[in-house]
């Protein structure tokens, strides 16, 4: 019962630190590819986390495309998230094992955030092709700096685009690779 109950704990303390996580990495990566700020999900996205982000982008600048104080959340929240998760284990990582996990975090959910953009994008693809939302806009111009130079090597195959395959199977490959120990994945 004591199991089940660290479990749920577990599964709840993670599920909310990675929806934050979620949040702000979506902001920096939507800045990153330049996607349009007047899209519905670009505002939502910028409303959820300019609270926090307005005090912090005046002390810290941009550096070309990337809003550091966005990274620098996207960070704390990382780390936050680990050292909660070494506190219900009762585990000591020390400081220098927390920051590093808190960024291979951050790439794996920048790994599983693509994989899920490419998955949805490809769905819509086949639902609605051709249609225009707001949710299609936002993920073509997420995916597509991922997607083009994949299309340049693979050519369509019986008028099929299967570069969103070919990346997603190069995410988990990756995702793989990273040494990030379970208990913070």
């Amino acid at each position: 019962m004591i199991a089940n109950a660290s479990n749920a704990l577990l599964f709840l303390v993670s599920a909310l630190f990675d929806l934050a996580l979620f949040v702000f990495l979506t902001r920096i990566l939507l800045q990153l590819v330049r996607a349009d700020f007047y899209n519905p999900i670009s505002q939502l996205i910028w409303k959820l986390t300019q609270p926090l982000i307005d005090p912090m982008s005046r002390m810290l600048p941009r550096f070309r495309r990337l809003d550091l104080a966005s990274s620098l959340v996207a960070l704390m929240i990382a780390f936050a998230e680990i050292e909660a998760i070494t506190i219900l284990f009762h585990v000591n990582i020390g400081l220098v094992s927390a920051l590093w996990f808190s960024v291979l975090k951050i790439l794996r959910m920048i790994m599983q955030f693509y994989t899920l953009t490419l998955f949805v994008q490809a769905i819509l693809s086949w639902v609605g092709p051709g249609v225009s939302n707001p949710a299609a806009n936002v993920l073509w111009s997420l995916n597509e700096p991922l997607l083009r130079p994949v299309r340049r090597m693979i050519p369509l195959v019986a008028g099929l685009d299967l570069s969103p395959i070919v990346v997603m199977i190069l995410l988990q490959v990756l995702l793989r690779l990273l040494p990030l120990p379970g208990y913070f994945l």
